[in-house]
């Protein structure tokens, strides 16, 4: 097998670049392959065009009729770019995409006739197999049926000869079995909330979009080594692997010259992007070493999200043909970072205002503040869910480690923003006095531009950050669907904005106050109730755990723990209150999040155990059989003399065995921990036994085995090695 090895270091190491040219300036290819305005104005009706920018903006139902009219257009707009099949692309709850595709092909019930044909039923409506699906126990097994259904306000796009449809995936008793409609409910619930709100500052407000930015970090492999370690295959991470004695200690490759093969891949990307849609800005090199980031222009949150799907798919594709593969796993080689995807989340009116962005005027950064404080005490009562939204197996490695946020979720808002709501907390209860009135206008609300232009520095340990303006939600996995964290974080916060209209609304009424005070009386309040979110130092310290503790914060380590959330009391109000989802969605998601958690460590488990035993134990003991032939060989030529001249090999032989029996005993043990669990039937119980049980043994096993790399000999060794892995450009 270390022929494998060597083969595959060979082929990376003869690599030369994929010859790639830009066919066009960027903004000539944006959208090109996008049903986007452009398309449609040429080739739909002035009415087709109209019910789709009808049901986008406003949510109007889009007719039977009309549909039909859409989809003639969509279907001649695609076979005049080649396009042969279409598709339903939507987004089941394995975390990934999905696709089926159809041919724009049909004949008459005699085989004559062909035509190439789509009418409003097939764009509007298809039927998957809903029970191959993850469901979470809202369908039998021997009940297959389930509706995908088009998602006007996501625009179709061409991916090779395929016209995909973004849709939603919905089962045959209504319930969602998709991230996508919990998203679409949650920011239509913002868009209400946030409405009303923005109504006390500017009556022209019809409606708020949440936006969303996210930032893509990954790691980029030769294709040859990657395909040579069976844990990156199965797992997408490295069970086992002795650190490289360089790694990212001399922080070299943060920011600097992007290497020649990644630059390519890229650049080729970044022409695929375009095409697509994706408004792809940023590409830099991350600290780990192979390690890159790629950031778009924020969008809409639920175009983001899709785009973010779609652009995770696409980063394969396009790695395939430049020989490379690409990582997303939190977590891929131990010593060295992580990757996550960072949340750039704000709120955009239809005047034009970015709602977290403060103004030059008192009544705007009163606005700002509104929602900001609101959002601060959102995050404040729903920590808990908002921990559980980014909890899986795999982003357990990086949360709380030396280069991500902690486990514990926190609000940084910088010290200048701190002072200023300390300001506001000593506002007057009741009625404020003219003179206090004009003084928290001209001295505090309305200085907070100036403020901002010398905010504090960004504090890269705070999980969820305001960075000026937009909050940054940093703990979401680089694996992640974005739509469970975005779903959360914005049914928190319109519940929020709803609970403070009808907060201020009361005292407009019952206390007879004018809107000013009882704005400035309700946030006072709101920042009373908030502070123990609110922390400005090092989330990596010990110190820090404590006094999250005493302050009330979670601090949930695990996913079985963190998920408990997700299915709490306070979870199904909440999401019910809010029209998001009902009861047996929540619980169904739970059941899955837990179900994925369980069956993740257990692959995990089955493959460091074949590994192990399969390649390390075999391994080893040729090498261990070399080294008794020495010492066999030395007591043949020098007698009694021989102990104290193969006294080393001696010694090594001894150590090899010692990490081999400890490697066998070990997997057994953590074998029959896994008979243990599997006979579970709750799924919380399973999975906090493969969390509690079975998973302590990875790091056991891996100790002997990354040992045993450090003394068996490296032509014999047979998985290709971290220094091959991080440092083959």
């Amino acid at each position: 097998m270390s022929t494998l090895r060597f083969q595959a270091l060979r082929e990376a190491s003869n690599r030369k670049p994929v010859h790639f040219e830009e066919t066009d300036r960027k903004s000539t290819l944006f959208g090109s392959n996008v049903f986007n305005d452009k398309a449609m104005k040429q080739f739909l009706t002035s009415d087709a065009f109209k019910g789709v920018q009808g049901a986008v903006q406003y949510g109007t139902k889009i007719d039977r009729k009309l549909a039909d009219y859409i989809a003639m257009g969509m279907k001649e707009w695609a076979l005049s770019k080649g396009v042969t099949h279409y598709t339903h692309w939507f987004q089941p709850l394995t975390g990934t995409t999905a696709e089926k595709h159809d041919a724009f092909f049909e004949t008459s019930y005699d085989g004559s006739d062909p035509v190439e044909k789509f009418g409003g039923t097939q764009l509007v409506q298809q039927e998957p197999d809903a029970s191959s699906f993850p469901n979470g126990g809202i369908r039998n097994t021997f009940e297959a049926r389930g509706y995908t259904a088009w998602d006007p306000t996501s625009p179709a796009f061409i991916y090779g000869t395929t016209l995909c449809i973004p849709t939603v995936f919905i089962s045959y008793t209504g319930e969602a079995l998709d991230n996508k409609i919990p998203l679409l409910r949650a920011l239509s619930a913002m868009d209400t909330a946030a409405t009303e709100v923005c109504k006390y500052f500017d009556k022209n407000v019809k409606k708020v979009t949440a936006t969303l930015g996210w930032e893509q970090e990954y790691f980029l492999i030769d294709k040859s080594l990657a395909d040579s370690r069976p844990d990156l295959i199965m797992t997408g991470r490295t069970l086992l692997g002795h650190t490289s004695a360089k790694g990212q200690q001399l922080d070299d490759h943060y920011f600097g010259s992007i290497p020649t093969r990644a630059l390519t891949y890229m650049r080729d990307l970044e022409q695929e992007c375009m095409l697509l849609g994706i408004p792809v800005k940023t590409r830099h090199n991350e600290v780990a070493p192979n390690q890159f980031e790629l950031a778009p222009i924020f969008e809409e949150t639920n175009l983001a999200v899709d785009h973010n799907c779609l652009l995770m798919d696409v980063m394969q594709k396009v790695a395939e043909r430049h020989d490379l593969k690409v990582l997303f796993h939190e977590k891929p080689f131990k010593g060295v970072n992580g990757s996550g995807k960072h949340n750039n989340w704000s709120l955009a009116t239809d005047t034009g205002v970015n709602l977290l962005s403060p103004s030059k005027t008192p009544m705007s950064n009163l606005q700002f503040l509104t929602f900001f404080i609101n959002t601060i005490k959102a995050v404040n009562d729903y920590e808990a869910l908002l921990r559980g939204a980014i909890a899986t197996a795999s982003n357990d490695h990086r949360l709380g480690a030396n280069e991500a946020p902690p486990a514990i979720i926190s609000v940084f808002i910088g010290e200048q923003l701190t002072k200023v709501l300390a300001e506001l907390e000593g506002v007057t209860a009741g009625k404020l006095s003219p003179e206090e009135k004009t003084d928290l206008k001209l001295n505090v609300v309305g200085k907070i531009p100036d403020v901002l232009l010398d905010n504090t520095d960004r504090n890269r340990t705070s999980p969820f950050a305001f960075t000026g303006n937009k909050f940054e939600f940093r703990a979401v996995g680089s694996s992640a669907n974005c739509s469970n964290s975005m779903t959360t974080l914005n049914t928190i916060v319109a519940k929020q904005l709803k609970d403070f209209k009808i907060e201020v609304d009361s005292l407009i009424e019952s206390k007879d106050m004018k809107k000013d005070d009882a704005i400035f009386n309700v946030l006072r309040e709101y920042i009373k109730v908030s502070k123990n979110i609110l922390f400005e130092g090092d989330g990596y310290s010990e110190a820090w755990e404590i006094e999250a503790g005493k302050r009330g914060l979670s601090n949930f380590k695990t996913t079985p723990e963190a998920l408990k959330a997700r299915a709490s009391k306070q979870a199904l109000d909440l999401f019910s209150e809010m029209g998001i989802m009902n009861h047996i969605e929540v619980e169904a998601r739970y059941e899955i999040e837990l179900e994925e958690y369980t069956k993740k460590i257990q692959i995990e488990g089955r493959v460091l155990g074949d590994i192990s035993k399969n390649h390390v134990i075999p391994t080893a003991i040729r090498y261990q059989n070399t080294l008794i032939e020495n010492v066999k060989g030395l007591k043949d030529i020098f007698g009694a003399e021989f102990e104290s001249i193969a006294k080393e090999q001696i010694v090594l032989i001894k150590e090899i065995s010692g990490h081999i029996e400890g490697i066998n005993s070990k997997v057994e043990e953590m074998t029959n921990e896994r008979k243990k669990a599997n006979i579970l039937t709750d799924a919380q119980e399973m999975a906090e036994a493969y969390c509690n049980e079975v998973k302590p043994y990875f790091e056991i096993i891996r100790e002997h085995c990354d040992k045993l790399e450090l003394l068996v000999d490296n032509e014999l060794w047979t998985l290709t090695k971290y220094r091959e892995l991080l440092f083959t450009k």
